[in-house]
C-alpha cells in the first residue's frame, strides 16, 4: 500500500524500538519521515538504514522535545523545507519506576517533561501548519499503564494526561480536517521490556490473554491506519493493542 504517498511524518523518539518501526511502515509506504530523537546518532543511523531499505527519504534530527522552544524551531523547519506536516507521531518517553514516596523531584519532572509536556509542545507546533492545509493527524503514546500502574506514579500521571490532551486536541481540531488519537501498547518486544528480570517478565506475560508479547509491527500497522486517510471518521480515541491485557482478569 501507498497510503502516506509523499506525505510528511514526523516522528518523536524514532530512533529504536516503536518509533524505529513506525518509521520504516511510513517510509515503506511512501512517507517523508523526519525522526526526531535527543540520541543523534542512533537516530541517524535508523534513518539511513530505512532510507536504503525502502529507497524513501528518511531524515533524522537531534531535538530535545522538553525544549519548547526548540521543538517549535524544529517543526517550522520542516514545515518549510517539506512544505508541509500531515502526520506528527509523539513516541518520545522515558522511565524513571520507583515507589511514590522514593520519586525524586528529578525523576519526577523527567518523566512528565518528556512524555507529556514535549508531547504538548509538538503538537503545539505542528497545528498551525495542518490547520493551514486542512488536514493533519496526531498519533501520541499513552501505554496500558495509564489505568494506574504499581510503582510507576510518574509515568502513569504522563500517559493518563496524554490521554486527556488527546481528547482535548480532537475537541479542537474536529472542524479544521485533523484528527486526533492515542495508541496504549500492551507488553511490546523492545529493549525495554528485554531489559527487564525474566521472572518479573514472565509473570507479566502470563497476564496476558493472548499468553503472547506483542511485535512493534503490530504497533506500526496500528499506527499507520490510524493515521492514514481512511481513519478520518476517528478521532479522539485510546487504541489498546496490548493483546487483551486492558480487558481484565478473568475468573478462569
Amino acid at each position: 500500500m501507498n497510503r502516506f504517498d509523499s506525505q510528511v511524518v514526523v516522528i518523536t523518539g524514532g530512533a529504536q524500538g516503536l518509533g524505529a518501526a513506525m518509521a520504516q511502515q511510513f517510509a515503506a509506504e511512501g512517507a517523508i519521515v523526519v525522526i526526531g530523537d535527543v540520541n543523534a546518532d542512533t537516530a541517524r543511523a535508523t534513518a539511513d538504514t530505512i532510507a536504503a531499505a525502502v529507497g524513501r527519504e528518511c531524515h533524522a534530527d537531534a531535538i530535545d522535545v522538553t525544549d519548547s522552544t526548540r521543538v517549535t524551531e524544529w517543526i517550522d523547519s520542516i514545515a518549510e523545507r517539506h512544505g508541509r506536516i500531515d502526520v506528527l507521531v509523539n513516541a518520545a518517553g522515558i522511565i524513571r519506576d520507583n515507589r511514590a514516596e522514593n520519586i525524586s523531584d528529578a525523576d519526577w519532572h523527567a518523566v512528565i517533561d518528556v512524555s507529556l509536556s514535549g508531547t504538548f509542545f509538538c503538537a503545539r507546533a505542528a497545528l498551525p501548519h495542518m490547520r493551514a492545509n486542512r488536514y493533519g493527524r496526531i498519533l501520541s503514546f499513552s501505554s496500558m499503564s495509564w489505568r494506574g500502574n504499581f510503582g510507576q506514579s510518574n509515568y502513569v500521571a504522563a500517559k493518563a494526561g496524554i490521554v486527556g490532551l488527546t481528547r482535548t486536541l480532537a475537541l479542537e481540531t474536529a472542524r479544521d480536517g485533523i484528527t486526533a488519537n492515542a495508541i496504549a501498547p500492551g507488553l511490546i518486544e523492545t529493549p525495554m521490556l528485554a531489559s527487564m528480570d525474566a521472572a518479573a517478565r514472565d509473570k507479566l506475560v502470563s497476564k496476558v490473554p493472548q499468553r503472547t508479547t506483542g511485535d512493534p509491527a503490530d504497533i506500526a500497522e496500528a499506527a499507520a491506519f490510524l493515521c492514514s486517510p481512511a481513519a478520518r471518521y476517528i478521532t479522539g480515541i485510546v487504541l489498546d493493542v496490548d493483546g487483551g491485557i486492558s480487558i481484565g482478569s478473568s475468573i478462569r
